[in-house]
């Protein structure tokens, strides 16, 4: 952990990232490699990383549908993801 370094939640679970990432990178740091379930059920995760293809969308601090690959990260952040959700 370096001292620029934040905590943010990740699914109820503590994530340390540089200050200024993405929440995408949040995810990636957490293992976390799913944002969303489709209608059917299949994982989802970003796509594009530019927020045109909205496969990227969580919960942050209770609002839906965030685009994370175009949200910075800041400190006690919670981020939701589709993961343990079925469609």
């Amino acid at each position: 952990m370096a001292t620029d370094d934040i905590f943010v939640q990740v699914d109820g679970r503590p994530v340390a990232v540089a200050q200024g990432a993405s929440v995408i990178a949040a995810l990636v740091l957490a293992d976390s490699l799913c944002t969303r379930r489709s209608v059917g059920g299949e994982a989802r995760f970003a796509f594009c990383g530019m927020g045109y293809c909205q496969e990227c969308r969580v919960s942050i601090d209770g609002r839906p549908h965030r685009l994370a690959c175009q949200t910075a990260c800041r400190a006690g952040m919670v981020i939701a993801t589709g993961a343990g959700s079925q469609a």
